[in-house]
């Protein structure tokens, strides 16, 4: 791994973190803005690549879209403060914080930025874009809920992300539009319990950093990278299996957190909530079987990028991994009967 070697990288992913802690542990929110501040600055110089074209233009867009989400931000802490005691603006400042924040973490209808952006990025600026960036907005949505606005935020994003992703190629843009798709099922498990959100958190980041891994290890990035006839066997089930699990299809691991969720909606009677967010998971589970129907039936490429030593150890940890992630929902069967 390059950033590994590298002590500039290296600093700007420790002040990268250590801004998220500024954050999540602030006690106003003026100190939670300035955290994100942090954490934007240190962001762009991860990103920003003077010899990749793409990652240059993908780090000035993720500049200016995350300094507007800022910009409101400020506005409305500020307003937050000036009309403290009039109760009747609270539900406009509310959605006005939520906004910012949702727009902060790609989240649908505020997500033209993030496909874009991922796209110029590498797996490794991808990886701590889908999950490391979406903590501490997602916390401090927690402290500020407005749950009558959330609910159509909910139903935005698991439509967008299972619809967006359907016509893509680019193995990138699936993965951000799987993020929005699963940023739905995110938010509404924190309108339910914050302990439920962490633990849906850990799966899906669990599950998302196996593919990002595997993808950099095949150095992948297009659908039709994966029409090859060397593939290994074992390469091509641990995309079945880590693609079926991100798409919560039983008996996967990924399937466990979208039951808690689903048996929480049908218990308080959300119905159509229940309908569009599964609809919108079969959607997703869709065209992850088309990427593995390519891999497993088209086998007549011969591709000269397709670099990889099967003794590389890190395919032995995506091997161990993707095997916790078939066996986790067995277990978790028997734990629930």
């Amino acid at each position: 791994m390059y950033y590994l070697f590298n002590s500039n990288k290296m600093f700007f992913i420790f002040i990268l973190f250590f801004s998220t802690m500024i954050s999540i542990s602030s006690n106003s929110w003026f100190g939670c803005w300035i955290g994100l501040e942090i954490n934007l600055l240190s962001f762009i110089p991860l990103i920003s690549n003077s010899n990749n074209l793409l990652a240059s233009e993908a780090s000035l867009k993720y500049f200016l879209t995350q300094s507007i989400a800022s910009m409101n931000f400020l506005f409305s802490i500020l307003l937050k403060m000036i009309l403290m005691k009039n109760f009747e603006m609270n539900n406009f400042i509310s959605i006005m914080i939520n906004s910012s924040l949702l727009m902060k973490m790609g989240s649908a209808p505020f997500h033209f930025w993030f496909p874009n952006i991922s796209e110029g990025l590498s797996w490794f600026n991808n990886f701590i874009l889908m999950i490391w960036q979406k903590i501490t907005p997602m916390i401090l949505l927690s402290y500020y809920l407005n749950f009558n606005f959330l609910y159509f935020i909910i139903i935005m994003n698991v439509m967008i992300g299972a619809i967006g992703g359907l016509n893509q190629t680019s193995l990138r843009k699936l993965m951000a539009f799987s993020s929005i798709n699963n940023l739905g099922w995110m938010i509404f498990t924190l309108l339910i319990s914050e302990n439920l959100w962490m633990f849906y958190f850990f799966m899906y980041s669990f599950l998302i950093s196996i593919m990002f891994f595997l993808f950099y290890n095949l150095n992948m990035f297009f659908i039709n990278q994966l029409f090859i006839n060397n593939m290994n066997f074992m390469i091509k089930m641990n995309l079945l299996i880590n693609f079926m699990s991100l798409g919560g299809l039983p008996p996967f691991l990924g399937f466990l957190p979208k039951w808690i969720v689903i048996n929480f909606l049908m218990m308080n009677k959300f119905y159509f909530l229940t309908f569009i967010m599964i609809m919108s998971s079969l959607i997703t589970i869709y065209f992850y079987i088309r990427i593995i129907y390519s891999s497993f039936m088209f086998n007549y490429f011969k591709m000269k990028w397709f670099k990889i030593n099967l003794k590389n150890k890190l395919m032995n940890l995506i091997n161990f991994f993707s095997l916790i992630s078939i066996m986790g929902m067995i277990f978790s069967t028997f734990l629930f009967i």
